[in-house]
């Protein structure tokens, strides 16, 4: 019996989508933080496709890939400056929490976490709801239930996974509570970013050390693994 031993050639791709991915990242916040529109623009849209790849170059599931691209769509959507432009961008980060939903699978999770969870999002969505236009009191409920059980589910791939859902639910109330006219943070567009980039790269990092763990259980070994 031999062993394949042939190198990945994605393998030689996973540093440097990472180093871009990062940049890209210090571009977007940077422009976000010093108001400049360009900078933004340009930068936002690179930013899931370039954690998508890295996340396939890592040999990442499927399902984590496509979450992070409608997360792109997400992103590219919410670029235009319109109501139709936030449903659909909406809708799309909607697909991509299924797809993580999907991927946590049915291992169970905690109940005092789900209790938790569970009165943050009934808080908030009473503490806004006077202030979020009619028309997008229910899509953003409905959404905000949705985002609720991924943060929730996200805590069974471990503590990355758990602090990347925990700070996409953040990222999204910020932009909420902008939406319903309340008082906001200074240099707003700064916090909703840096909580949503730390967010989604927690969440890969967590899927990846999750899916290295089993593989290196199947194995018998206990190597770390580094992101």
């Amino acid at each position: 019996m031999t062993t394949d031993t042939t190198p990945d050639p994605r393998e030689r791709l996973v540093r440097p989508l990472l180093v871009a991915f990062l940049v890209a990242s210090a571009v977007d916040l940077v422009g976000v933080l010093a108001d400049l529109p360009a900078a933004h623009q340009t930068a936002k849209p690179l930013l899931m496709p370039l954690l998508a790849g890295y996340a396939a170059a890592r040999r990442g599931p499927r399902l984590l890939v496509a979450a992070l691209l409608f997360g792109w769509g997400g992103d590219t959507f919410l670029l235009f400056d319109s109501d139709l432009g936030f449903l659909v961008g909406m809708g799309s980060f909607a697909v991509g929490h299924v797809c993580y939903l999907w991927l946590f699978g049915r291992v169970r999770s905690s109940v005092p976490v789900g209790v938790g969870y569970a009165v943050v999002l009934a808080t908030v969505v009473a503490l806004l709801w006077s202030g979020l236009p009619e028309g997008l009191r229910i899509p953003m409920t409905c959404y905000s239930l949705l985002l609720a059980a991924m943060a929730y589910r996200a805590g069974t791939l471990g503590r990355y996974a758990a602090a990347g859902g925990a700070l996409f639910l953040l990222s999204d109330t910020l932009i909420a509570t902008d939406i319903a006219d309340w008082p906001q943070l200074p240099a707003p567009g700064f916090w909703v970013m840096s909580t949503y980039l730390a967010a989604q790269f927690l969440l890969t990092v967590g899927v990846l050390g999750a899916q290295g763990a089993t593989g290196r259980a199947a194995e018998g070994t206990a190597e770390p693994v580094s992101p």
